[in-house]
């Protein structure tokens, strides 16, 4: 008979409670996902009453008043501030997205936090990105071309320009990524969105050569095939961009090659 048992760290427990400070008057309660690799505990889910008054307006912002105020242990990560880098995508109120551009105050009740899911957890809200950015090394993104280089820069039009808006503002944040069910399930062939995108960004740039190239490595039941439409990627996205329809452009020119 067969027994379907989770792993032993897998269940989240109730983790430790902050109350609100004495002289706060307006707070709102954060709770966040905390695990630490080096105390052999379960993850649990910390309960945080943050004073908005003296806070920024952002998710980001809260989580440093947690960490400089309240517990210096809280582990994230964050750079620009300015939805820029990537470095500080979460799960939000059930949504991935960027805590630094992501209002308190467009969360109804309780703020939750939670790492992004379904990759390994470093630690707290750090998810282990090692897999999704050796996905990225393997489509080899940067111009390739075996014209020699012209004295100043490749030329383009301004329509063919216009092709590489939607994708170059890509900041590899993996919001879509981890949003995609596929990806969930396939993450060790499928590419997921977010690098199927980087793909397409230099498939579709007129100075690059290597079209021919980049799809016969694309050519993979996996690698790009996995993709069912779901659209998460595109919901989810924080730049306001369409992974799934640079998906389906890759998916277009392999038929079209066919033909």
């Amino acid at each position: 008979m067969a027994e379907f048992v989770l792993p032993a760290n897998s269940k989240i427990g109730t983790g430790k409670s902050w109350p609100k400070p004495d002289a706060a008057t307006t707070t709102k309660t954060f709770r966040v996902y905390r695990w630490n690799p080096d105390d052999g505990e379960n993850p649990r889910v910390d309960t945080f009453e943050v004073d908005v008054e003296n806070c920024g307006p952002m998710v980001l912002d809260a989580l440093i008043k947690i960490k400089n105020e309240i517990d210096p242990t809280l582990t994230f990560r964050r750079s620009c501030r300015e939805g820029v880098c990537g470095s500080c995508a979460m799960n939000i109120d059930g949504t991935n997205t960027l805590a630094c551009t992501k209002y308190v105050s467009d969360v109804e009740g309780e703020v939750k936090i939670y790492p992004l899911p379904h990759m390994p957890v470093v630690k707290d809200l750090v998810p282990d990105l090692t897999h999704i950015y050796a996905q990225y090394t393997s489509i080899e993104p940067w111009l390739k071309a075996e014209t020699p280089a012209p004295e100043r820069e490749r030329l383009q039009s301004p329509e063919e320009r216009a092709k590489l808006d939607g994708l170059w503002e890509c900041i590899l944040c993996f919001s879509c990524s981890t949003s995609c069910p596929s990806y969930w399930w396939n993450g060790d062939r499928y590419l997921g969105p977010a690098i199927l995108l980087q793909a397409y960004r230099w498939i579709a740039d007129s100075r690059d050569e290597a079209t021919g190239e980049r799809l016969d490595q694309l050519e993979d039941p996996f690698r790009l095939y996995r993709c069912h439409t779901i659209m998460n990627c595109t919901k989810t996205c924080p730049k306001g961009l369409n992974p799934a329809k640079a998906i389906a452009e890759i998916k277009r020119l392999m038929v079209e090659r066919k033909g």
